[in-house]
């Protein structure tokens, strides 16, 4: 199985280490090569396809234009497929990959590299008719480690666009001393305060291509739309963190323990 290498993707201006850190997200175009895409792609949709659980369907979440409740049409729609990497053997070989561990080397820094099993860790859909929106928020305002510092790594199974609810950023946001009152109850930021509002007019889409890689740092605001187009939008999601960065004890974040990179 030919793949291109970590240092190879890192080496244009746009996806260096330096945009990273400063922008909070890079994309590395085509991570795998057609053969292993096709392999995990597979793999995704046959998920999809015999959907089990656990997942998270659309109803449950309540998030705009998601079906109203589960016995509603459209209400057993999954927006993601939970616990991805015990699910085969082709998630955890890309999980767990010597390119991905190299690569959150590089930008977490990190010695040792964990994979969060609680947080991500899944196939993430929008399909057709019933998917939502995904309003404002960073990631790490849900999660509980003693440091934000973890990094989201979400492979492209098909084409991601604005039209299809591809997700939208906030550059540089990941390094924003933002507070709580500009957060609602959801933890879900404002769109509608001027200070609020003068930030979202920095947002940007996120375009990606089939076995692109986008990777991005848990506090970097970001959204989406719902999918308005006829076909399924499929990605495979991990989180990962440096070892020395600890789930809280007695929190979600620590329900499951992270698995070393080998």
């Amino acid at each position: 199985m030919t793949q291109l290498s970590p240092e190879s993707q890192l080496s244009s201006e746009y996806y260096t280490q330096a945009h990273f850190h400063t922008h909070g997200f890079c994309v590395l175009p085509s991570w795998l090569n057609a053969s292993a895409l096709l392999d995990i792609r597979t793999v995704a949709m046959s998920e999809l396809e015999h959907a089990k659980k656990p997942w998270e369907l659309e109803a449950e979440v309540g998030y705009p234009f998601a079906p109203k409740n589960l016995l509603a049409t459209g209400g057993d729609t999954p927006r993601r497929l939970l616990q991805a990497y015990s699910r085969s053997p082709v998630f955890q070989r890309f999980a767990q990959d010597v390119r991905i561990k190299r690569l959150m080397q590089q930008l977490l820094p990190a010695q040792q590299v964990m994979m969060a099993q609680t947080h991500h860790n899944c196939i993430m859909t929008k399909l057709p008719q019933f998917s939502s929106d995904t309003d404002w928020h960073q990631d790490y305002r849900y999660w509980s480690f003693s440091s934000p510092n973890l990094i989201t790594a979400w492979l492209a199974l098909g084409d991601e666009n604005a039209e299809n609810g591809g997700l939208r950023v906030i550059p540089g946001s990941h390094r924003l001393a933002l507070n709580a009152e500009q957060f609602d109850e959801k933890k879900f930021f404002k769109t509608e305060t001027p200070e609020n509002k003068k930030l979202l007019s920095n947002a940007i889409n996120i375009t990606l291509k089939p076995g692109d890689l986008l990777c991005f740092h848990a506090n970097l605001l970001h959204a989406a739309t719902r999918n308005n187009t006829s076909k399924p939008k499929v990605a495979l999601v991990f989180s990962y963190h440096d070892a020395t960065n600890l789930a809280t004890p007695n929190t979600r974040s620590s329900s499951r323990p992270s698995i070393k990179l080998p």
